[in-house]
């Protein structure tokens, strides 16, 4: 699966990109059908309480599957995003499912 970063209003984090490419090989594991991962960190400087956004967009086969999350810290953004990934891919693999 190819992960594309794209960093808005931050610098590049190299560890940033590691922690968010380990956690979607564990869901390419998981689910073999992922093409490719395309990456969005923002920074919201309008929002104080977090302003660390996390958008993650997947490339599969059907429809691309979407999910965003605003936390305090981009590893807990980057968690909760992948999470709401896993169960929008979990309900798409029961329509894979050869009966």
């Amino acid at each position: 699966m190819t992960v594309n970063f794209q960093y808005v209003n931050i610098d590049v984090s190299e560890t940033l990109s590691q922690f968010t490419t380990k956690k979607l090989e564990k869901l390419n594991e998981k689910f073999e059908f992922l093409i490719s991962a395309q990456v969005y960190l923002k920074h919201d400087e309008k929002d104080h309480e977090a302003g660390k956004i996390c958008n993650i967009e997947l490339s599969l086969p059907g429809p691309r599957i979407f999910a965003k999350s605003n936390e305090r810290e981009y590893e807990l953004a980057v968690t909760e995003t992948v999470n709401d990934l896993r169960r929008q891919l979990e309900k798409r693999k029961e329509t894979y499912k050869v009966y």
